[in-house]
């Protein structure tokens, strides 16, 4: 019994792990222009990510899929954010919003 336990803990640590894994290779492609941190506005032009609220950066990204949100560089985002399914924003917005 006491192995169960320490495996599943093991196994609940591991997924965690991958998880912010997955969380920081997502958000790779977005550091070039909003920085490591999300510090950066990107292009001169964008809010800073790292300043957003989690479900402010979330409704960005949604209404940069469905074509409700964005200026200047709505084109240029629709493309970064058109296949990042919800779970996969919530992920990134955990990874960069503390």
């Amino acid at each position: 019994m006491r192995s169960l336990a320490t495996l599943t803990l093991a196994t609940l640590g591991l997924c965690a792990a991958l998880s912010a894994n997955d969380s920081a290779a997502l958000y790779k492609k977005c550091a070039a222009c909003h920085g490591a941190a999300g510090e950066k506005s990107a292009l001169g032009k964008s809010k800073i990510i790292k300043d957003l609220s989690k479900e402010e950066f979330v409704a960005a990204m949604k209404g940069y899929q469905d074509g409700s949100y964005g200026g200047a560089s709505k084109a240029l985002m629709v493309g970064q954010v058109k296949n990042l399914t919800p779970e996969q924003m919530d992920a990134i917005a955990a990874f960069i919003i503390k």
